[in-house]
């Protein structure tokens, strides 16, 4: 008979987990790294119509120490990415980025020898926001996504288990090799 049971079910009971989940939900810190055109919206999203002060996001960070979240806004050329590549490394753990736009993601339009074609080949990827530019709403959406894996994130042995099942869940969706062709 312990305290558990004479409270209402969620009262104040949780978990460690689900309380720092809710604290890294709700401080998430950017490193803006607007490069072209989507950067035009991402800075409409930080204004008083969008406002990313309700998500605890007002204080974009100048300083990568201090940031937890990179979004990559725009085509990122080849003389950049190792700039993009050392400011991700300065950056504390844990950490995320958004590629928003389709040339962040993939290259976009520009299929030549200067453009990255995306950006997560230089970094990972954990939100690929698409578009020519992305809505500032598509960006909020895209937050509010990243912002639902921070709170599910788990922690040290649970966390590495997690990883390793989605790993493999997603070598279970996608053939690898062509299981039929040899017959």
């Amino acid at each position: 008979m312990g305290l558990e049971e004479k409270l209402p079910s969620g009262f104040v009971l949780t978990t460690v987990e689900q309380v720092a989940g809710w604290a890294r939900k709700n401080s998430v810190w950017p490193a803006t790294f607007g490069l072209a055109c989507c950067a035009i919206e991402l800075m409409a999203t930080g204004g008083p119509k969008h406002d990313l002060a309700r998500f605890g996001m007002e204080r974009a960070s100048a300083s990568p120490r201090q940031a937890d979240l990179m979004i990559v806004a725009g085509r990122l050329s080849q003389k950049m990415a190792p700039v993009l590549r050392q400011i991700y490394d300065q950056m504390a753990e844990p950490k995320w980025v958004i590629a928003m736009g389709v040339c962040a993601s993939s290259g976009g339009m520009f299929n030549n020898y200067a453009i990255v074609q995306g950006v997560d080949h230089v970094v990972p990827v954990d939100i690929y926001l698409p578009g020519c530019p992305p809505r500032p709403e598509m960006l909020i959406d895209a937050i509010v996504k990243l912002h639902d894996k921070i709170q599910n994130m788990k922690f040290g042995a649970h966390r590495e288990r997690q990883i390793e099942e989605l790993e493999l869940q997603a070598l279970r969706t996608l053939p690898l090799i062509d299981q039929g062709a040899g017959k």
